[in-house]
């Protein structure tokens, strides 16, 4: 019995780097247009602007532009943000949660004002 394969589960082409490149630098040249391009190398208009976003960033062992690279920073400061956001809420919860449980065994504790610090006798 014969295998039936699905059109979208087709094999996906590979291009090497050095392939990206040259299309990219032939568009950034101006010798072609991105629709020439795209028919003479069998490739989606999609997949020229891809590859020439991530030569801007210099992923085709080229020089990043310096838009490219200040992208790719902002992308990076971006992600940081917003893992130390994540980690300063779980932080909070905790210490809230903290707070709530020696409350209610009756025990004192310093009393802390998480956007200022330590507040009260503990202060000086």
């Amino acid at each position: 019995m014969e295998e039936r394969k699905d059109p979208a589960m087709r094999n996906q082409r590979s291009f090497s780097l050095e392939f990206k490149r040259h299309v990219v630098e032939e568009l950034l040249s101006g010798e072609s247009r991105p629709a020439q391009l795209c028919r003479r190398h069998n490739i989606s208009p999609s997949i020229l602007y891809h590859w020439k976003k991530q030569y801007s960033r210099g992923k085709f062992n080229n020089e990043p532009t310096e838009e490219g690279a200040l992208k790719d920073r902002i992308e990076k400061l971006e992600r940081l943000v917003g893992r130390l956001t994540l980690e300063n809420e779980f932080l909070k919860r905790g210490l809230q949660h903290s707070l709530s449980q020696s409350q209610r065994n009756g025990k004192s504790l310093p009393r802390i004002n998480i956007s200022s610090g330590i507040s009260g006798e503990d202060a000086d």
